[in-house]
């Protein structure tokens, strides 16, 4: 055999050795990173946790939302818009990340609402009025209570029940969480155990759009 076919062998058995390397590297690393999200299912799923959408869709959309935060009431309509565009597929689930100054008392509010089937009613009518309750990234509680009524709810009622400890271990969960997933600011997104890296509309569709 020549000296140059036995260059060339060798040079295609190292090329070979390469790709086949690489590809199990990236599936061993593929494979660790769904270990990690199986293994953290709960920090990203509480049984508490709202969720929007059939249980066993084929993506979970995990949002660390605070109701004062201004990227969060925008981005609001644009993830029903796909959920919308895809029924059945995705499951939004809403998680809390009260940075803002006051927020930990707003979240009280939204979670207390679930006791008189006002959810839904309520986190959308404060994000509606969003400029009037939130003044220099922080939150003016006054006006939030003077906004409730305009849904129907019972404010003798959900004055009452933000009093439960259950709320205040509630936030402590969701900041401990929020910490551990390395969510350090609002909206903070997570498809399938996989983290938003670059924060942006279209960019979130591309990983949710990668997973269906």
């Amino acid at each position: 055999m020549s000296k140059q076919k036995i260059i060339l062998i060798a040079v295609a058995v190292l090329v070979l050795i390469f790709f086949l390397g690489s590809y199990l590297y990236k599936d061993a690393q593929a494979q660790k990173a769904s270990a990690i999200a199986k293994k953290s299912e709960e920090v990203f799923i509480r049984d508490y946790s709202t969720i929007v959408g059939k249980k066993d869709a084929k993506v979970t959309l995990v949002e660390f939302l605070d109701p004062a935060c201004g990227a969060c009431r925008a981005f609001y309509p644009l993830i029903k818009k796909i959920m919308e565009e895809h029924p059945d597929q995705i499951k939004h689930v809403i998680r809390y990340a009260p940075f803002h100054q006051g927020s930990t008392e707003v979240v009280k509010i939204i979670e207390a609402s679930k006791l008189q089937d006002k959810y839904f009613e309520t986190l959308e009518l404060l994000f509606r009025y969003q400029n009037k309750w939130t003044i220099n990234h922080k939150v003016d509680i006054k006006m939030v209570w003077k906004i409730l009524p305009g849904i129907g709810l019972d404010i003798e009622k959900l004055q009452n029940d933000i009093k439960n400890p259950k709320f205040d271990k509630l936030i402590e969960q969701e900041i401990a969480d929020a910490k551990k997933l390395g969510v350090k600011k609002t909206p903070g997104y997570f498809v399938n155990g996989k983290p938003l890296q670059k924060f942006g509309y279209e960019q979130l569709k591309e990983l949710i759009e990668s997973q269906l």
